[in-house]
């Protein structure tokens, strides 16, 4: 086994049943890739523009945003190259890409939806100290830790599969799944049956405790104040209790193993449904915040519909 080839490609076979309907797939895909950027797009670009919005809530909101980007353009490229390819190959380095981008855009998104349920819960439990914790400097540092954790913790639970060697190269999905890729290597090594539960406890597990304890000290608070700061506190908590309760819907879809099932599920739900999270969350994330927060949507208006 010393001359197996170490393979330069692997070859996404669920392309094989596209046929004639890879017109169509092509053109919702893009239609929906154009409109996840677009949208997220312009409530960075809001938030940046309008001086008003320099809040900390609002720069952890566009920091999401870039994320739903990222996460975004580590699908559906490759989706769109590969509907009119005839042999379906993707070439290793780029492969590992999109499973780095991928695997450090799932925590970046936890992560941030905890900092976010963090600056609610200053905001509403600690309303007097609020500018001094949660100042522009610390807000900048928060983003730069999501980043830094989420690159670490994908180091530390897939680093190994760089190094591995492969005894075949059919992946039966459209995208380079961690799994299937550990499952074609010659010799399964002994961190792949841990690497995805130290992955769960550091990208999911933390920031939902982080983000649960939050919203649980809000809702003590709002227990004891008058209707009007209930209001704003449903608010402006309601978008980020829905992202996270949407995450772990996505969660679930994707830790199921499809291919047990693959005889009574038709093949369109079993390769769509593992990916809800990267095709909902995207466009989820600025409706939610767009026309549910009050100053964006006024932001927004004001851009679009700006006097001469």
């Amino acid at each position: 086994m010393d001359d197996i080839n170490e393979s330069v490609s692997f070859v996404l076979a669920a392309y094989g049943n596209v046929g004639a309907f890879k017109y169509p797939y092509f053109i919702i895909i893009l239609f929906w890739y154009v409109s996840i950027c677009v949208a997220n797009t312009v409530l960075i670009v809001v938030i940046h523009v309008d001086r008003r919005l320099h809040e900390p809530m609002y720069i952890l909101l566009s920091n999401l945003c870039v994320n739903e980007i990222n996460c975004s353009t580590s699908l559906y490229p490759l989706l769109l190259s590969q509907m009119f390819s005839d042999s379906h190959e993707v070439t290793v380095p780029w492969c590992f890409l999109q499973m780095c981008c991928m695997y450090i855009s799932g925590p970046a998104e936890f992560w941030s939806l905890a900092a976010m349920a963090y600056d609610r819960y200053i905001a509403i439990c600690h309303p007097f100290s609020y500018n001094v914790i949660m100042n522009t400097e610390k807000v900048g540092m928060l983003i730069l830790l999501v980043w830094i954790f989420s690159f670490v913790s994908f180091l530390l639970s897939f680093s190994f599969i760089f190094g591995l060697r492969f005894c075949g190269n059919i992946i039966d999905n459209v995208y380079c799944d961690h799994q299937l890729i550990i499952r074609l290597s010659c010799s399964v090594p002994i961190q792949s049956s841990i690497s995805m539960i130290f992955f769960t406890l550091l990208s999911i597990f933390m920031p939902f405790n982080l983000i649960s304890i939050s919203y649980l000290k809000i809702l003590r608070v709002c227990r004891k104040t008058s209707t009007e700061n209930k209001q704003k506190a449903v608010t402006t908590c309601t978008p980020q209790i829905v992202s996270v309760s949407n995450l772990f819907v996505g969660c679930i879809f994707h830790s199921i193993d499809f291919s047990l099932l693959a005889a009574q599920i038709p093949d369109e739900v079993r390769i769509t449904l593992p990916m809800y999270l990267l095709i909902c969350q995207p466009m989820l994330t600025p409706f939610m915040y767009g026309f549910n927060l009050p100053k964006i949507r006024q932001a927004c208006k004001m851009l679009l519909f700006k006097r001469k």
